[in-house]
């Protein structure tokens, strides 16, 4: 191979692994904002939002990524019960989960509530595991503004959590709290709990009922490699073009010498 040759390949195979990698970028960053009556926040693109009575339910549009993880955010008015040393000796005690066959488990808290501030608002921050569905993570995020309280949880399957934590926390980053004072005075905003219900009691009705039935981790690996990262075709392409790459480039050095 000549010189310009080399040179010419060089630059051809360039330009391939650049526009695979942005294509690769560009697909991981793109995120649409949810907004409804008290919050707004970051979700990945390919995420809906529709609401299951009293909360709003979060999942992907892919079959497979849908039982890997979803977000539940739900709301209420703010009562004398809803106050952050309440939210952080209740996430600091174990969860009572109630298993498919009638029995119940404890969560294990992985990380004790601690405080959180997202642009000037304070939220608590805990995690545990098998506190909402068994062998999931379960991040909580809870505040209170004004007259409401808000908890926003993510969930996923122990498998997949690393998977999501960065989307997680995303999202969790571009969180705002966008409630007018007199939202609840306002029937048209949505529906909301009363003051005297507890703040998250819904969550565990409006979780999926496929997660429900997937907790013990069958069929969580039916869809495995699927999306660029889990795809072996995408990444062996992506390995090819990078040793080509390498050896011209090797070349091209070895021949202007």
């Amino acid at each position: 191979m000549s010189f310009c040759e080399s040179r010419r390949a060089y630059f051809i195979f360039s330009f391939i692994l650049l526009f695979f990698i942005s294509i690769f970028s560009s697909n991981d960053a793109q995120a649409r904002t949810f907004k409804n009556a008290y919050i707004s926040f970051e979700i990945q693109d390919n995420w809906r939002c529709k609401t299951e009575q009293s909360e709003w339910v979060c999942r992907s549009e892919d079959p497979q990524e849908a039982k890997e993880a979803v977000i539940i955010l739900t709301a209420k008015e703010a009562g004398p019960s809803d106050t952050f040393p309440v939210y952080i000796e209740h996430l600091s005690k174990p969860i009572s989960l109630k298993l498919k066959n009638g029995s119940s488990m404890m969560s294990t808290i992985t990380i004790p509530p601690k405080e959180y501030s997202v642009s000037d608002q304070k939220w608590l921050d805990a995690l545990h595991a098998n506190s909402e569905v068994q062998n999931y993570y379960t991040r909580y995020l809870a505040t209170i503004k004004d007259k409401i309280a808000i908890l926003v949880t993510f969930s996923a399957h122990s498998k997949y959590y690393a998977k999501h934590s960065t989307h997680f926390m995303k999202t969790i980053q571009s969180l705002r709290v966008i409630a007018a004072k007199d939202l609840t005075s306002r029937p048209e905003s949505g529906p909301l709990h009363g003051s005297n219900e507890m703040l998250g009691a819904g969550i565990g009705q409006a979780m999926p009922a496929d997660l429900l039935t997937a907790d013990d981790g069958h069929g969580m690996n039916a869809g495995k490699g699927s999306g660029l990262l889990g795809n072996n075709l995408f990444l062996g392409l992506i390995f090819i073009i990078i040793a080509v790459v390498g050896y011209i480039g090797y070349k091209f050095y070895k021949n202007k010498r």
